[in-house]
């Protein structure tokens, strides 16, 4: 026991002063003008008490109106804004708003961390155009939002424990909905804007690695953020994954799962688990993306001369593996 607690304090050690090595930003990143600011759209939202103050909210933000609210899925603006209407007036919603403001502040450690991170996109992504950011207290309806040109970020789900209400989740869920998931948890979503991948074949390496490339992207965009902010496993089941990385590896070579095409026997190593038990009852659920993860850092490990933009065009997963040269050994 006091062997595999040593060992434990040393794999957190490690992973700690590989952070701090890493999260340094780069000059050339750091003059990358980002001016960010956030908008606090439930100061005002909550303020509404008549309909056509609502009516005058849903035109004075029609981008948030049009793709965050959906507000051309309703008959018209009215039905929409009466229904908002009993969100903002709805006195246990307010216990919300009071925890999101003692939670969240002024918001300025959220903005810094997002305006750091779209420095690294934009360095990487020139083009790129800095999408306009809000913020929300959705009722526990709808958490995240990411497109081109907005982002939502529905606070009131990541209050944490002392929320008087919580998202309907599993506890191993709830355990992500806190607030320094949040950025992570947005910008895994941005990933998606340049992750590439063929889902042809149906395999699960495909599923493995389009995770894994998204991971590595948030990685690259948020250098200074822990891999447990970024995939969602405590530091205890990464401590237990990184020792056990060869016989995990082992059980999808063994298996065959690498190429296995059917969904029930996927969602069982991609999908929201507890665990995993055809591996272990410690080995945490959504197992198969860490693995892709790995593989997908290793790519990159064992191929200079591959950019980020290069990772994230190549839909070919089996042609990372291989080129990866992946194959942790078991620990005896």
């Amino acid at each position: 026991m006091q062997k595999y607690l040593y060992l434990l304090f040393t794999l957190l050690l490690f992973a700690g002063c590989q952070q701090q090595q890493t999260c340094q930003m780069a000059e050339e990143v750091e003059n990358i003008p980002v001016n960010l600011e956030v908008e606090r759209l439930e100061k005002e939202f909550f303020q509404i008490k008549a309909l056509p103050q609502m009516q005058e909210f849903l035109s004075r933000h029609p981008l948030f109106a049009d793709k965050f609210l959906q507000q051309k899925g309703y008959p018209n603006q009215e039905i929409l804004a009466q229904s908002l209407l009993k969100l903002a007036t709805d006195t246990s919603i307010h216990k919300l708003v009071r925890e999101s403001d003692n939670t969240f502040g002024e918001l300025k450690d959220v903005e810094q961390e997002l305006e750091n991170a779209f420095k690294h996109v934009k360095y990487y992504y020139p083009k790129f155009q800095v999408p306009q950011v809000q913020t929300f207290i959705t009722g526990l309806s709808r958490d995240l939002y990411v497109g081109d040109s907005l982002m939502v970020l529905g606070l009131d789900f990541f209050i944490g424990k002392k929320a008087p209400y919580r998202p309907q989740a599993p506890q191993y869920i709830l355990e992500r909905y806190e607030k320094p998931y949040l950025v992570p948890t947005a910008m895994l979503l941005v990933s998606n804007k340049f992750n590439k991948t063929d889902f042809l074949s149906g395999a699960m390496l495909d599923e493995m690695i389009d995770f894994g490339k998204s991971y590595y992207f948030v990685e690259q965009m948020m250098p200074c953020t822990p891999d447990s902010l970024i995939i969602g496993f405590t530091g205890q089941e990464l401590a237990d994954v990184q020792y056990n990385e060869g016989k995990i590896w082992a059980h999808f070579v063994e298996k065959s799962l690498l190429y296995e095409t059917g969904q029930f026997v996927i969602r069982k190593y991609i999908g929201e688990r507890p665990n995993v038990p055809e591996i272990s009852a410690r080995c945490p659920g959504r197992i198969g993306t860490w693995v892709g993860w790995q593989i997908v850092r290793q790519y990159m490990e064992s191929n200079p001369n591959v950019t980020l933009q290069q990772l994230m065009e190549e839909k070919n997963a089996r042609k990372i593996l291989e080129a990866s040269k992946y194959k942790p050994q078991k620990k005896s």
